[in-house]
């Protein structure tokens, strides 16, 4: 009697998961308390160590690449490297991870009907890969949410016939005016100017969180920075490395490069924690690149995150009072992939006013992790709601972030309970303070943020 057997599918190509890495891994289960999906379902598969185990079975051949597992888990995990910050044996599970999406994304990206395949090119290759693209969109999206156009979508029932209900509760709401990149330059209003600074305008940040940029802008100015909005710049390319398209990644991140290259810039300053810690990864990126690894290295030597920044360089003086009690909620390529935890916290204990509020899980994932909320939204519905618990346990006026994808999981979170608190980005509040400083009388403006319970 013949057996016959069928060769499983392993990585090939480029962007293997190099076996160095999961090497590393001795078991231990220290990951395991820190891993969102392994907190909610206490499965094995659903840790990192699992997750490891899972990649090792692939690479040594046991394990099929397209097998419904082994897919399922390489798309539930967030990505959130909580496991990273906790490991004793160092092992860089991001570096595990998305080339094992990427292997996965090459080798079932034909299987997929058309209209899948059209809509993730559209959205990862046109809109993400072009901002003025991006600005068109965010038009016509601003129209519709300030016509009666959106409640009339609303009251039909369209929304809930097509399942479109969640993801258009999650869409940011359009700003006024864009933060678009014009080659502008803000000089420092400090007496001593400190730095030449590159600001990351972003993607979604410059059409959906301007007012930050701008606030962004202000704080920098005050703390003796020279500002710098290269147009050349884009997209940071997080979207599409985590999408497990590294190929396109690179593209977006070269533009940066150069950018950067040509802006005369000291520092790279980004506001939103997702892009801050791709953009410090672009060293990482490029490795095997021998014609950009160096400058791809150089470039994230000098990327620093805004709060990080202003943490080091100090703030300037003129901070008015904000009298609110505000809870922390840590973004996870902040607190995390940056290991940047205690600098918002020292700059939100210099706003004269403001009472700081630890919540529990500070540091655990709320669920955004970039589009997790749309491709994975049963679990991001789980964290929100557990995220959402530990902020009304601490029974704070505001809930302070550093990145944009936080402050809109934690806003539909509260809106879905109707409970009215407050979601700000810690340099706004900066920005707010210095708005409410009155130097001669030493008093609040009649406008001064103030907020009750």
């Amino acid at each position: 009697m013949t057996s016959l057997t069928t060769k499983k599918q392993g990585f090939t190509g480029s962007d293997i998961p190099p076996s160095s890495v999961y090497d590393q891994c001795v078991r231990c289960g220290l990951c395991l308390p820190t891993c969102p999906t392994y907190v909610e379902t206490l499965v094995e598969t659903s840790s990192p160590r699992g997750r490891i185990a899972l990649i090792k079975a692939v690479s040594e051949g046991h394990l099929d690449l397209t097998s419904p597992g082994f897919m399922h888990q390489m798309e539930e995990c967030l990505d959130c490297r909580a496991c990273e910050a906790v490991c004793p044996s160092g092992v860089e599970y991001g570096r595990l991870l998305e080339p094992a999406r990427t292997q996965i994304e090459r080798a079932t990206k034909s299987r997929r009907p058309r209209h899948m395949r059209l809509a993730r090119w559209f959205s990862l290759r046109v809109l993400f890969g072009n901002l003025g693209v991006m600005r068109l969109v965010a038009s016509l999206l601003r129209f519709y949410q300030r016509s009666v156009l959106q409640r009339s979508v609303r009251e039909s029932g369209l929304l809930r016939t097509f399942g479109l209900e969640k993801l258009e509760a999650l869409t940011p709401r359009i700003s006024p005016r864009f933060f678009t990149p014009r080659n502008q330059r803000h000089p420092s209003v400090a007496p001593e100017r400190k730095l030449t600074v590159f600001l990351h305008a972003g993607c979604v940040m410059h059409v959906a969180f301007a007012e930050t940029n701008a606030a962004t802008l202000r704080v920098l100015q005050r703390c003796g920075c020279d500002v710098l909005i290269p147009a050349g710049q884009g997209c940071c390319g997080a979207i599409a490395v985590h999408a497990g398209d590294m190929d396109f990644g690179r593209t977006l991140a070269r533009r940066n490069i150069i950018a950067m290259e040509e802006s005369g810039a000291d520092v790279y300053v980004v506001n939103a924690a997702g892009c801050g810690s791709a953009l410090k990864e672009y060293g990482k990126l490029f490795a095997d690149d021998p014609q950009w690894a160096a400058r791809a290295a150089t470039f994230s030597s000098r990327v620093c995150d805004v709060l990080e920044l202003v943490d080091k360089i100090g703030l300037a003086p003129g901070l008015g009072a904000i009298n609110a009690a505000v809870t922390y909620q840590e973004p996870c390529h902040l607190v995390h992939a940056q290991r940047i935890s205690e600098a918002p916290r020292r700059l939100l204990a210099r706003i004269p006013g403001m009472l700081l509020r630890e919540m529990n899980e500070s540091s655990l994932c709320c669920g955004s992790a970039g589009i997790y909320n749309v491709t994975q939204p049963e679990m991001a519905e789980r964290l929100q709601e557990r995220k959402i618990r530990n902020i009304l346990d601490a029974q704070p006026h505001i809930v302070a972030t550093a990145n944009p994808g936080c402050a809109l999981q934690m806003i539909a979170g509260l809106a879905k309970i109707g409970r009215r608190i407050h979601v700000r980005h810690v340099i706004d509040l900066l920005d707010e303070s210095y708005s409410a400083y009155m130097p001669a009388s030493g008093v609040l403006p009649s406008n001064a943020a103030s907020i009750s319970g």
